[in-house]
């Protein structure tokens, strides 16, 4: 008895370390960029693109261009009341050089009001023909996550932006979120705005029924073209067809 119960550990131990040694390969994989969690057919979302920062460095607009049959790109601009991104001028640039549509995006500030945030992208982005909207990316920062700024306030802030924004680009904005901050922030509100979700694990529902425009699936694709701190890219799709892309503003 005592040696088949020695027999059963020894086995169940093997059995434990083979699982583990599995796990192990998978998130290996999956923090490399080379399996993705997310990975929407090209058929049921084949209008896709990136979104880029400094973080990837000098691009290569016309090899990044040719990839993965990207159709946009969204572009870092600014950050607050006064931050520019230091490659923005370059990459939205260089990026009208190819069949892309190209939109800018800013990073929203809790700390900051939102007309001279608004101001400020203003300043930095100059209107383009085809220009998909501005977008203003509310996500956490800090300890804001932990501590979140109280709702009223914060829509308050973002009203103010998203007003000033529609009102010299001549589009509604769009709003980029994760889903704990559309919960907070945006579920059930700003109706009339297009969202662009974040999920990088699963595909998103947004809890009020709502549908995104854009969601941005991975943020651990590697595509040719770049050579900066971040070796990863943020892949997205947009939902609808070529079509209704080439007709969205």
């Amino acid at each position: 008895m005592k040696h088949q119960t020695k027999k059963a550990l020894v086995i169940a131990g093997i059995a434990v370390g083979i699982l583990l040694a599995v796990l192990a390969l998978l998130f290996a994989l999956v923090w490399n960029g080379i399996l993705l969690l997310n990975n929407p057919s090209q058929s049921q979302y084949p209008v896709r693109g990136v979104d880029v920062s400094s973080y990837q460095g000098e691009i290569d607009w016309g090899k990044l261009a040719s990839q993965n049959d990207i159709s946009f790109a969204f572009i870092k601009a600014t950050e607050g009341s006064s931050y520019v991104d230091p490659n923005f001028r370059y990459n939205y640039s260089e990026a009208q050089k190819t069949g892309l549509r190209i939109g800018a995006y800013h990073f929203f500030s809790y700390d900051s009001p939102g007309e001279t945030q608004a101001d400020h992208f203003i300043q930095t982005v100059e209107k383009i023909d085809n220009m998909l909207p501005p977008v203003v990316d509310l996500e956490f920062y800090g300890d804001k996550e932990q501590n979140p700024p109280e709702q009223a306030a914060v829509r308050e802030q973002l009203s103010d932006l998203l007003n000033r924004l529609e009102a010299h680009y001549g589009t509604k904005p769009i709003i980029y979120a994760t889903e704990k901050s559309y919960e907070l922030y945006l579920s059930g509100s700003y109706e009339d705005y297009s969202i662009w979700i974040r999920n990088v694990i699963t595909t998103p529902t947004l809890s009020d029924g709502r549908q995104w425009t854009f969601w941005q699936y991975t943020n651990r694709a590697r595509l040719d073209g770049y050579q900066g701190t971040e070796k990863y890219i943020d892949m997205n799709v947009f939902y609808g067809t070529a079509k209704e892309f080439a007709a969205y503003h």
